[in-house]
C-alpha cells in the first residue's frame, strides 16, 4: 500500500471513528436534555485543543449479540486538552453507545488517561453517563471498574479529580466518583445510588422514585456526597472550568495567581456593626466573607450540605484561599456530626493541594443531643481536630464572636498550632457561656439568694465583663492580636505574605489513623 493510500485509510478511519452510529441515540440524549460525550468535551476545554486518546480501541468481547457491533472507541471517548491554558486529562462515558456501559476496553481506555494524569501531574476530570458494568463481559467489566478504583485512591492528594455526574451511575459504578475529590451532579437527568428503585422495593418494601433517591438535590442536601449542582451539562461544565482556576495542577505546585484590582489595604466598615449586640441574635457568616476577599467572590463548596458550617475557595490579593467558618444562621452555628466531616474532608484537600486556610470562628459548641451522641459525635468531631492538626499550609483563624469549649479548640484555634489568631472586640473566648458558668460557678449562692433572678443577672454581668472577652487569651499569647472587624482584609493579606514561604514538615511514619 502506497503513502497516499495509506493516509486516504487513516482519514477513512478517523471519520468512522467519528461518526455517530445511531443518529436515534443522540436524539434521545438530546431529548433527555443531555449533550453528547464529545458536545460536552467540546464546551468544557478550550476551543481546539482536545486530543483524543485510543479513537480505534474496540471491545474484545464475544458472545450475547454484539460480538458484530464494534464502534471505534467503544463508549468512553478519552484524551487530553486545556482549560484556561492548562493541561487537563478527560474521559467521558458515552450512552449513545453501549448505554455507556464499563467493558474491559473502556476501563483499558479509562486507566491508561488516569496513569498519565499521574505521571504528568495534570487534574483528571470524568464525565459519567453510564448504565454501569457491561453484562455482556460479566466479571471482566467488574474488573475493570476495581482498576478505576485503585487508581482513583493513588491520585488522591497527588493531582484534583473530579467526577461530572451528568445521566446515570448506580451500582459498584458510584465508587469511583465517590473515591474524588469533588462530585458535580446535574439536576434532572443524573442519578446516583448503589441499587435502584426497584431492588428496594423488592427487599424493603420501600417506594422512592429516582429523584428522591439519587438525585442531584438528595445527595448535595441529604447525604453530602455531591458538592455541586448544576442546572444542565452546560452550566455544571462551565463550573467545573471555574473551580479548576483555584487549584494547582498537583501537590507539589501552587494554585495559579490573579492580579485583581481590589486593593490590599481596603477596610470595610459594614464589617464593624455586622455582629449583633445580642450573643443570640444571628447573622449570615456569607456577608463576612464576602467583604473580606477579593471582589466579594466566593465560591461555596457543599452548599446545599450541613450549612451550619461554610467552606470554599476564595482569593485575598490574588492568591488563592480556603475558607472554613462556622455559619450562626444555621444551628447558631453549632458542630455537630455532618459539619465536621464537610469541614474535615475540605481541610485536607486543602492541605494537599498547598492551599491555605482561613478559619472564620463563631461556635457555641457541638451540637447537643442524645442522637448526636449516639450516633457518634465524639468521633465525627475528632475528624475535624485531626484535619486541623495535620495541616501544614499556612492556617489562619479570625474569632469574630463566640469561641466555647472543645469546639474553640476545633475550629484551628492556637494550641493545634494555627499560625496566626486573631480575635474582634467581640470575641467571647471561655469554656461556656456566661449563663451556663454562672449556674456552675455560683450554684450555691443563687439557691440561697433573696432574688435569684437579680443576682443571676448581675453576675451574668460581672462574667460577661471580666471574662466573655479575647483579652485574657491574648494575654496568654493564645491570641496574636486583638483587631478591628474593619482591618481584617489587609491583616489577613499581611499575615499570608508572612506565611508564603512556611516550612513545616510532620512526624516520619506510613500514615496516620484518622478516626473515620
Amino acid at each position: 500500500m502506497s503513502t497516499e493510500q495509506s493516509i486516504e485509510k487513516l482519514r477513512e478511519l478517523r471519520e468512522r471513528s467519528l461518526a455517530p452510529d445511531d443518529q436515534r441515540a443522540i436524539e434521545r440524549q438530546h431529548d433527555a436534555g443531555k449533550l453528547t460525550a464529545r458536545e460536552r468535551i467540546e464546551l468544557l476545554l478550550d476551543k481546539g485543543s482536545f486530543q483524543e486518546m485510543d479513537p480505534f480501541v474496540q471491545h474484545r468481547a464475544t458472545g450475547f449479540g454484539i460480538e458484530d457491533k464494534r464502534p471505534f472507541g467503544d463508549a468512553a471517548v478519552t484524551g487530553w486538552g486545556t482549560v484556561d491554558g492548562r493541561n487537563v486529562f478527560i474521559f467521558a462515558e458515552d450512552f449513545t453507545r453501549f448505554g455507556g456501559s464499563l467493558g474491559e476496553a473502556v476501563a483499558d481506555k479509562i486507566c491508561k488517561v488516569i496513569d498519565l494524569a499521574m505521571d504528568t501531574g495534570t487534574p483528571i476530570i470524568g464525565l459519567k453517563d453510564s448504565g454501569g458494568a457491561r453484562i455482556q463481559e460479566g466479571v471482566v467489566a467488574l474488573n475493570g471498574y476495581g482498576r478505576i478504583f485503585e487508581r482513583n485512591v493513588q491520585a488522591s492528594g497527588v493531582i484534583p479529580q473530579i467526577s461530572v455526574i451528568m445521566g446515570p451511575c448506580a451500582g459498584g459504578a458510584v465508587y469511583s466518583p465517590a473515591l474524588t475529590d469533588f462530585v458535580y451532579q446535574v439536576e434532572g437527568s443524573s442519578h446516583l445510588f448503589i441499587t435502584g428503585p426497584d431492588v428496594i422495593k423488592t427487599v424493603t418494601g420501600e417506594e422512592v422514585t429516582m429523584d428522591d433517591l439519587g438525585g442531584a438535590h438528595a445527595h448535595s442536601s441529604k447525604s453530602g456526597v455531591t458538592h455541586f449542582v448544576a442546572e444542565d451539562d452546560r452550566e455544571a461544565l462551565d463550573e467545573v472550568r471555574y473551580l479548576l482556576s483555584f487549584l494547582p495542577q498537583n501537590n507539589m505546585e501552587v494554585p495559579p495567581f490573579f492580579t485583581t484590582m481590589d486593593a490590599s489595604d481596603r477596610m470595610d466598615e459594614a464589617l464593624t456593626t455586622i455582629i449583633p449586640d445580642s450573643p443570640n441574635q444571628p447573622y449570615d457568616v456569607i456577608d463576612v466573607i464576602e467583604s473580606i476577599v477579593d471582589d466579594g467572590e466566593f465560591y461555596e463548596v457543599h452548599e446545599h450540605w450541613a450549612g451550619n458550617i461554610v467552606v470554599g475557595f476564595s482569593r485575598l490579593d490574588g492568591y488563592a484561599i480556603g475558607i472554613v467558618a462556622n455559619q450562626p444562621a444555621v444551628l447558631a452555628g453549632t458542630l455537630d456530626i455532618a459539619a465536621s466531616t464537610k469541614a474535615a474532608r475540605f481541610v485536607r484537600f486543602c492541605d494537599a493541594f498547598n492551599i491555605p486556610l482561613i478559619t472564620l470562628v463563631d461556635v457555641p459548641g457541638f451540637l447537643p443531643g442524645v442522637d448526636q451522641e449516639h450516633d457518634g459525635i465524639i468521633r465525627h468531631g475528632a475528624k475535624l481536630l485531626y484535619a486541623f492538626s495535620e495541616a501544614t499550609v499556612p492556617r489562619i483563624t479570625v474569632i469574630m464572636r463566640k469561641a466555647y469549649g472543645g469546639a474553640f479548640l476545633v475550629m484551628n484555634s492556637r494550641a493545634i498550632r494555627a499560625d496566626v489568631v486573631f480575635a474582634w472586640p467581640t470575641a467571647e473566648i471561655a469554656v461556656m457561656g456566661a449563663q451556663g458558668a454562672v449556674n456552675v460557678i455560683h450554684r450555691r449562692a443563687l439557691a440561697t439568694a433573696d432574688d435569684p433572678e437579680t443576682a443571676r443577672a448581675e453576675l451574668v454581668a460581672e462574667y460577661e465583663e471580666k471574662f466573655n472577652n479575647p483579652y485574657i487569651a491574648a494575654e496568654n499569647g493564645l491570641v496574636d492580636d486583638v483587631i478591628e472587624p474593619r482591618e481584617t482584609r489587609p491583616r489577613l493579606i499581611r499575615a499570608l505574605d508572612m506565611l508564603r514561604d512556611k516550612r513545616e514538615t510532620l512526624p516520619a511514619k506510613k500514615h496516620g489513623n484518622i478516626p473515620l
